[in-house]
C-alpha cells in the first residue's frame, strides 16, 4: 500500500532546515521550510581555551559556530544529545560522549567524569540557551565557563503565512526553543490536527498545554529517528 505523501513543515534554522528538507522529500513528503528560528552569529567573540579541559554543547548550532571560531578539535567534546553528538564528529572532533538527553542529563554525565577532567567545561551556545547548563555543572561541583557565541531569535510570521504552515500534516521540531515558538503561535492559530514531531521529550515539552493531533518523539535524539515517525504517526 503506498504511504500518503504529507506537507511537513520543517521548523528548524536555516542551515539545518534546507538540509532536513532534502531528507524529507527523499521519503516522498512535501517539504516546507519556514524556519521558526533565525540565528545570528555574534561579532568580535574571543575564543579563549587557557584552563578548559572539555567543551560541552547542548545544539548543532553551537557546534558550527565554536567551529568556525576555533580551529580546536582536540579537546574532549559532551554533546547533549546524538545529534548533536554527530554534529561534533563531522566538525572533527574525535573524542565525544552524547548524554542522549537533557541539559540536566548531560551536567550529571559530565559530573560523573570530574575527576577527569583537568580543568573547566565550556559551553558554547546561544544568548538565551534552552537551560542553564553552567549553573548545573557548578550545583555538581564542576568548574564550568559559558562563552555566547550567537543569538537565536523567534521569526515573525505574517498572519496568511502562519494560517497555511499550521494546516501542515506535521511539524518538525529540533529545539525547545522552537517549541516555545510554535506554541506562542498555536495560542494565536489552533490547529488541533497538526502532529508535533519532536527530536526529544524535551524538546516538546513546551507544547504541553497545547491541543495537538499528537506530540511524538523518538527513542534517540537523532534526525533520522525522527523522521521515521513521520510514517508511523500519519
Amino acid at each position: 500500500m503506498a504511504r500518503r505523501r504529507q506537507k511537513i513543515w520543517i521548523t528548524r534554522a536555516q542551515p539545518g532546515a534546507d538540509a532536513t528538507a532534502e531528507r524529507v522529500r527523499a521519503l516522498g513528503h512535501e517539504a516546507i521550510v519556514a524556519p521558526l528560528l533565525a540565528v545570528r552569529a555574534l561579532e568580535d567573540v574571543e575564543v579563549d581555551l587557557r584552563g578548559v579541559a572539555a567543551l560541552a554543547f547542548t545544539s548543532a548550532n553551537g557546534v558550527r559556530a565554536f567551529s568556525d571560531l576555533s580551529g580546536e578539535r582536540s579537546l574532549r567534546v559532551f554533546a547533549v544529545g546524538a545529534a548533536t553528538a554527530q554534529a561534533a564528529r563531522a566538525a572533527g572532533f574525535r573524542l565525544v560522549l552524547s548524554a542522549d538527553g537533557d541539559v540536566e542529563a548531560l551536567a550529571e554525565g559530565i559530573a560523573l567524569r570530574r575527576t577527569e577532567l583537568r580543568g573547566a567545561v565550556l559551553h558554547p551556545g546561544a544568548a538565551e540557551p534552552a537551560g542553564d547548563l553552567a549553573a548545573a555543572l557548578e550545583k555538581h561541583g564542576v568548574e564550568a565557563r559559558r562563552l555566547i557565541l550567537y543569538e537565536t531569535a523567534a521569526v515573525k510570521l505574517e498572519a496568511e503565512i502562519a494560517r497555511q504552515l499550521v494546516q501542515a500534516d506535521a511539524a518538525l521540531l529540533h529545539s525547545p526553543r522552537a517549541a516555545q515558538v510554535l506554541a506562542a503561535l498555536l495560542k494565536l492559530h489552533p490547529a488541533p490536527r497538526l502532529r508535533a514531531l519532536g527530536l526529544s521529550k524535551a524538546v516538546v515539552k513546551p507544547l504541553a498545554r497545547i491541543p495537538l493531533a499528537a506530540k511524538v518523539f523518538p527513542p534517540m535524539p537523532l534526525e533520522g529517528a525522527l523522521l521515521n515517525l513521520i510514517d508511523r504517526n500519519p
